[in-house]
């Protein structure tokens, strides 16, 4: 019972994250069933993978309901990945463990560094913050010399605020509106799909921590737009590799569903807080993430953690 809680416990931090950074948390579970669950590397990949459907299935709706997710994307990238994802359960199944935590490192990390460039590339929070107010004072300046009341200046820029709220809520429906689904558009999400889909049946990852950086750089859609997409796929590509790890055995339910229980309300959590994190930071959080995930699971492997 006390293993049950731990694990429900560690779900909700995981939940979060998939929520916030668009992964099926299963670049953190792995390290975790590995490191502290003491799980050979084939059942840390099986649970992870198991315990990922729910996660992804919680924060995909809370995403879809906030807008903030481009469910056509996600749907094609998603049912490109289910096509591998058994192909790289198969494969994990004959491969040695230390090759399978090796990949999963290896792709993590380079994930990790990706991610980084991109968000040192990203404007920051106070520069933006910083045009806009200059941007207000700007048109707002011709009206307080003309004698203008302050209430009306304050009620205008609350108009402003409630405004700009809305145009962030339609933010990923407008986006997918002027998507032209041409065919190599539709080819790049083919691609990303693909990756991720073999990936999450060899290394028992949703394959977010591929899915976020690629929408970013081939399909050139915003870290928010990227995090739920993610979410997306993740629930149809890692389903038939589940099946394929029930069907050889390798899941352990009790800690799946305990770690499932704590995520699930987590992922929601999560979702929640993708439009208050500034993009900069969202980007440079899932980097340091990763990063941190691929440097444990080496350290492991050479018995020096």
């Amino acid at each position: 019972m006390e293993l049950f809680i731990i694990a429900a416990l560690v779900g909700v931090g995981i939940g979060v994250l998939s929520g916030l950074l668009g992964i099926g948390g299963g670049t953190v579970m792995v390290p975790i069933f590995r490191l502290a669950f003491a799980m050979e590397p084939i059942a840390a990949t099986a649970t992870s993978l198991f315990t990922i459907i729910p996660t992804s299935i919680s924060g995909m709706w809370k995403h879809h309901k906030n807008k903030t997710s481009l469910p056509k994307v996600g749907k094609i990238c998603g049912l490109a990945g289910a096509c591998l994802s058994p192909v790289g359960v198969f494969v994990a199944s004959v491969s040695p463990g230390w090759a399978i935590i090796l990949a999963a490192a290896i792709v993590i990390g380079y994930s990790a560094i990706t991610m980084f460039k991109k968000a040192l590339k990203a404007p920051k929070f106070s520069d933006v913050k910083k045009k806009a107010d200059s941007e207000n004072a700007g048109a707002n300046s011709p009206c307080d010399a003309s004698g203008v009341a302050m209430e009306d200046t304050a009620s205008s820029s609350v108009n402003d605020a409630e405004a700009n709220a809305k145009l962030d809520a339609s933010e990923a429906l407008a986006d997918e509106y002027k998507l032209e689904f041409t065919a190599s558009f539709v080819a790049k999400i083919i691609f990303i799909g693909a990756i991720a889909g073999f990936m999450s049946g060899y290394v028992g990852v949703g394959g977010g921590f591929i899915m976020v950086p690629l929408f970013i750089s081939l399909l050139g859609i915003s870290m928010r737009l990227a995090s739920g997409t993610s979410l997306t796929a993740v629930c149809i590509l890692a389903i038939p590799g589940v099946i394929e790890q029930a069907i050889f055995g390798n899941i352990h339910y009790t800690i799946g569903i305990a770690m499932a229980c704590g995520s699930i309300p987590g992922a929601v959590l999560g979702a929640n807080l993708v439009k208050k994190v500034p993009e900069r930071l969202l980007r440079f959080i899932f980097a340091g993430f990763l990063l941190v995930g691929a440097v444990l699971l080496i350290l492991n492997e050479l018995n020096l953690f």
